[in-house]
């Protein structure tokens, strides 16, 4: 299974050859600021099959779960393109708005709900989960 993609104004470029290890939906505090009030969705796959072509900035701070999150984007137009944390530096979480349409992609599970607003649609048959998940198993 491969998957493409770019930001908002073509700079970067992604190629990726995998399956996803888990897609998910997250309202963390962070995912919120990041994503004009509203959550992220993402794609987690093994971070070596996701190849990225074109100028990145980073930001990082100290989540709520205790690691250390660093967020990259398109330094040209500022588009999301994926997350790394610390406790899982083998994985890259892909934003679902950076991988080309059409996708076979869906969110399998709702993240941080304890952190969502009141207004929050989360959809009930999703798997939830308050905080911080277990994290996806990669394949040895």
């Amino acid at each position: 299974m491969s998957y493409t993609g770019k930001c908002a104004c073509g700079a970067v470029t992604l190629q990726i050859d995998a399956k996803p290890l888990a897609t998910r939906q997250c309202w963390c505090r962070q995912c919120q600021a990041i994503a004009a009030g509203g959550p992220t969705t993402n794609a987690i796959f093994p971070a070596d099959a996701v190849a990225i072509e074109g100028a990145l900035g980073a930001s990082s701070w100290n989540a709520d779960s205790g690691n250390t999150l660093t967020f990259h984007f398109c330094a040209a137009c500022g588009s999301q393109v994926y997350g790394q944390s610390s406790a899982r530096p083998t994985m890259k979480t892909v934003r679902f708005g950076v991988i080309d349409q059409p996708h076979d992609l869906a969110p399998s599970a709702v993240i941080w709900t304890e952190d969502a607003p009141p207004w929050a649609r989360i959809d009930p048959t999703l798997d939830q989960f308050a905080r911080q998940p277990p994290a996806p198993v990669a394949p040895k």
